[in-house]
């Protein structure tokens, strides 16, 4: 990754990070993590972090004094609400089934969940037509030694899935039905850095500078069309969030269908 992306992208990820989730002795989860997870969260003041990611390579000791783990995002083996805050940055376009990822960071959570991802604009899709971004993700391929980087972490170049708002709210609500969920949303800009990594893309590498100035005057009228995406999910543990068709059992300990709400609404079946 470029050394100017790299470095707009950290600070996009900090501020994120500093705006939604105040917390420093909360703990927090990352998954597909690596060493910029580990360098904002350090910054930030966090102690109480385990960094999950795929890597074989891995010995345990890298993220001291974090925690790591090595699991797959898309099936984790921690209990239900294991952790405060779920957090992933730039590796749900790794995996082979994005929105898995995303339900499996919701259940895993007690707080919230936080995804620092590409956005699905009409900018984005204009730079992949074109060449100007990639819609799969070679390069981090060949530059870990053609082995890593991939969908999984493998050798096969991942496609790079990007979201919208939209996707992002019924993936959620269809897998956790009880309320409606507060979703925060967050843009922001990181220079694209693939074309200056090929051999012959300086035409490419030009008119991406060329058009920087426009495309930043462009994004304050239209901030949805920057290409980095935060969305934020909250978790609510409030009974009076429920559905009203929904009630909680104290008995039990269990959501139910509230048929006190069924029988108001609609006419007793015949028997």
């Amino acid at each position: 990754m470029h050394e100017r992306d790299a470095n707009e992208r950290e600070v996009f990820y900090r501020d994120v990070i500093r705006d939604l989730i105040k917390n420093q002795n909360a703990s927090v989860l990352v998954c597909g993590g690596g060493a910029l997870d580990k360098k904002v969260l350090e910054s930030l003041g966090f102690l109480d972090v385990t960094i999950s990611n795929l890597d074989t390579r891995m010995t345990g000791n890298e993220y001291a004094p974090f925690k790591w783990k090595y699991e797959n995002a898309e099936s984790l083996s921690f209990h239900d609400e294991s952790f405060d805050y779920v957090i992933i940055h730039a590796a749900i376009h790794h995996v082979s089934s994005p929105h898995k990822v995303l339900t499996e960071m919701y259940r895993v959570a007690r707080k919230g969940t936080l995804s620092i991802e590409s956005r699905d604009s009409i900018i984005m899709r204009f730079l992949e037509k074109y060449g100007f971004s990639p819609v799969y993700e070679h390069a981090a391929v060949y530059h870990n030694d053609c082995q890593y980087g991939g969908v999984n972490n493998t050798d096969i170049p991942n496609y790079i899935y990007r979201w919208t708002e939209r996707e992002i709210e019924k993936t959620i609500q269809t897998f956790a039905p009880f309320f409606w969920h507060k979703f925060h949303y967050r843009y922001g800009t990181a220079f694209p850095s693939t074309p200056e990594l090929e051999n012959k893309a300086k035409i490419k590498t030009l008119f991406l500078k060329f058009m920087r100035p426009f495309f930043w005057l462009f994004t304050k009228g239209f901030p949805k069309q920057q290409n980095l995406f935060a969305f934020y999910i909250e978790k609510s543990t409030d009974p009076n969030s429920l559905f009203p068709w929904l009630t909680f059992d104290d008995a039990e300990q269990k959501i139910k269908f509230n048929k006190k709400w069924g029988d108001e609404k609609y006419k007793t079946p015949k028997r």
